[in-house]
């Protein structure tokens, strides 16, 4: 097996005085995962209407499947979930979900009959 670094988060880590303001401090999170040689990381974009350009990072290295999302400028990591198909993957209230070309990112906290937050098809190339 091969340790890699493959990503980094923000995190929010609390507030700090500068000149007499609060000032919100966020250190990175390098997150390291033991994976073995063949571990891949795949980059897709994804146009989700309204001009909206979406781009999914997944990292496969098995046993750890990954899906790092943008959500409300904020990049998510999800972990892969047991799926009847495609991927799917959760983080939090979200789901993301992707099949062939498509994908979609639900909020699980509402009715779920509601429709997703997006819905999202691969950009070509």
């Amino acid at each position: 097996m091969t340790r890699i670094r493959t990503f980094a988060i923000a995190l929010a880590a609390g507030l700090a005085s500068s000149a007499g303001h609060a000032q919100q401090i966020q250190p990175k999170i390098t997150l390291s995962i033991d994976v073995p040689a063949e571990a891949t990381v795949h980059s897709v974009t994804y146009g989700c209407g309204d001009g909206i350009s979406l781009p999914v990072s997944y990292i496969n290295a098995d046993p750890n499947f990954l899906a790092i999302v943008p959500v409300d400028g904020k990049s998510i990591v999800f972990a892969s979930v047991i799926s009847g198909s495609g991927a799917r993957y959760a983080a939090g209230k979200y789901e993301w979900w992707s099949k062939g070309d498509d994908a979609s990112l639900r909020d699980l906290t509402r009715d779920e009959n509601a429709e997703p937050i997006l819905e999202c098809k691969v950009s070509p190339s």
